[in-house]
């Protein structure tokens, strides 16, 4: 699609559509046979494509149902449910009542049932939901919870009758559905967007991607986070480019999976985690890779937590040999209450690596770039802003701060969230004169966004800023050290009135020599890349760290987890 094409589909989509299902409407009507979604499914079933008509038809069962049980706009539908087929129409089945659906993170068998049905009862509680959709295996469970909200049973759904309807009295205001912000202990944070922001966002992005129409997005990504329910569902859907879906579970086990769907449909997108790369890298044989050309992309965007150079490259060097070249990896820096995509870069020209002095970053916060001889930091670009969409740099009483110089990224766009859902309390925190409060660090340097850490991570040690993710991607690469099993925070020295730096690693043997030399060459690296002395280095065992529901490690938990061992061994 040429760019007159891209702007066509820009305004196309801000002005002639009020929300989500009146564009959905269009594709079932102009398009009814054309493939929406290819799902692909675990093992060895055989792919699946759906059309636009059996899409939104099946998305008319769960409407029909939820809308005999007194369902209607405004109201707020928490979807339990695996990932599925089910999951895409009850989402958009909810939808197309003007309804406001919200995927709640599947159970995982690394969490413990109690606690997470007990999560699920609080938010229900919390939020007024109207109803919960529920995966069959959860029936029961939510059932006990007796929270007086109707539990459908997604197995008990039949085949309705008769065309989709689709709610044409929502409005761009209208609240489209709830993102909810990960965490350990609940969540707590429902970001609440509208049909507008969200068309806005599409458009937006749409723009800064140079979303073509004959682009195939090819994704594995969970749909309760906002880079796979946005960026690898919704924008997809609503623009009207073919979707192939991967459960999260089959590419954990089985990680050709999604080499091999983009070779079959050519796919030209994907949006990936940076520790994807590495996993991708470091899992995948050879003799899995037969018949596999990855030449058919555009862009691998690097998204959703802090990202590395080195990952690109080694990315770029394992799979050389099937077609992909640096030029194909794209970064983003993006967020539930911007939609989703705040910058983007690597499209038209490869991501910026900036060199930056580690003593000036941590010392004088400023970005300054190292000097021959210096210790240095890399820094990977996260680009510039998509259109319709600012950032600043913020010091602690909000003003703006010279380019080069640390502080917090602000962002104001027309794709921001209407506010955390029941929370004015915390949209008033985040917000100030119509600018968002991301809560994390970075600088901007020529016109690009570069994210330092986040602030509630920040380590502060003799007055000097430490950001603990540098730290963790020295310890990972110590032999022994499970590879993004890391994690380093600070814990108060009263005995020195500053922080002492822990790091828990988690390793790959049980041997009591093998660990000590394995904390020995943590403390060594450590010391030696950054000039920070560890106060701890705590070895454990494979599963110890504890990740959130968006499967990030938690700073906060493995610290209080870490405080509860060390306290019961003194």
């Amino acid at each position: 699609m040429s760019q007159h094409t891209a702007r066509f589909v820009l305004r196309h989509t801000r002005a002639a559509y009020q929300s989500l299902l009146e564009r959905a409407a269009q594709h079932y009507h102009e398009r009814p046979d054309a493939d929406a979604v290819i799902f692909v499914p675990s093992g060895n079933a055989p792919h699946k494509p759906i059309s636009y008509r059996a899409f939104f038809d099946n998305a008319a069962r769960y409407a029909a149902t939820l809308r005999g049980i007194g369902i209607g706009r405004h109201d707020l539908a928490i979807l339990v449910m695996d990932h599925s087929e089910a999951l895409l129409y009850a989402f958009w089945g909810a939808l197309m009542l003007g309804a406001m659906p919200s995927i709640f993170p599947f159970l995982s068998d690394k969490l413990d049932p109690a606690l997470y049905f007990e999560r699920v009862r609080l938010l229900i509680s919390h939020s007024g939901a109207k109803v919960v959709i529920a995966s069959a295996q959860y029936a029961e469970s939510l059932a006990a919870l007796n929270t007086g909200v109707p539990i459908v049973n997604e197995a008990a759904l039949q085949p309705s009758e008769g065309a989709p309807h689709f709610n044409f009295e929502v409005r761009g205001e209208d609240i489209a559905f709830l993102q909810h912000s990960s965490g350990t202990t609940g969540l707590q944070k429902g970001v609440a967007l509208s049909h507008g922001a969200v068309l806005n966002q599409i458009a937006s992005y749409s723009e800064a991607i140079r979303l073509r129409e004959d682009d195939c997005i090819v994704s594995w990504l969970p749909l309760y986070h906002d880079m796979g329910l946005i960026a690898a569902f919704v924008l997809p859907l609503v623009q009207g480019i073919p979707l192939v879906l991967i459960s999260p579970h089959h590419w954990v086990r089985d990680p050709k999976v999604l080499l091999h769907a983009i070779s079959q449909y050519r796919g030209t997108l994907c949006w990936l985690p940076n520790f994807a790369y590495n996993f991708l890298a470091q899992r995948v044989r050879d003799n899995a890779l037969e018949g596999v050309s990855l030449a058919s992309m555009r862009a691998f965007i690097n998204c959703s937590e802090p990202m590395r150079a080195e990952s690109h490259r080694q990315f770029a060097a394992r799979y050389a040999p099937y077609g992909v070249k640096l030029e194909m990896l794209a970064t983003c820096y993006a967020m539930a209450e911007n939609t989703f995509a705040v910058t983007q870069g690597g499209i038209d020209s490869l991501p910026n690596i900036d060199l930056i002095s580690r003593e000036a970053l941590s010392a004088q916060h400023v970005a300054r770039p190292a000097r021959e001889g210096e210790l240095a930091v890399e820094m990977l670009s996260c680009g510039t802003p998509i259109p319709n969409c600012a950032i600043q740099i913020v010091d602690e009483a909000r003003q703006p701060l010279p380019e080069r110089h640390v502080g917090e990224v602000a962002v104001r766009s027309d794709s921001m969230l209407s506010g955390y859902y029941r929370r004015p309390d915390l949209t008033e925190q985040a917000l100030f004169n119509g600018w968002y409060l991301t809560g994390d660090y970075g600088y901007i340097a020529d016109g690009e966004l570069y994210i330092t850490g986040r602030k509630k991570d920040l380590i502060i040690v003799g007055g000097k800023n430490i950001y603990p993710q540098d730290l963790e991607a020295i310890a990972s690469e110590v032999e022994g050290v499970k590879a993004g099993r890391t994690v380093a925070f600070g814990v108060e020295d009263e005995r020195l009135g500053t922080e002492s730096i822990v790091m828990v690693c988690e390793a790959e043997t049980d041997d009591e020599d093998a660990r000590f030399e394995i904390a020995r060459q943590v403390r060594m690296r450590v010391a030696q890349q950054t000039e920070v002395t560890l106060g701890d280095v705590y070895i454990v065992d494979a599963k110890w760290l504890l990740k959130t529901s968006s499967g990030k490690i938690a700073r906060g938990a493995n610290r209080e987890k870490y405080l509860r061992e060390r306290n019961g061994q003194a």
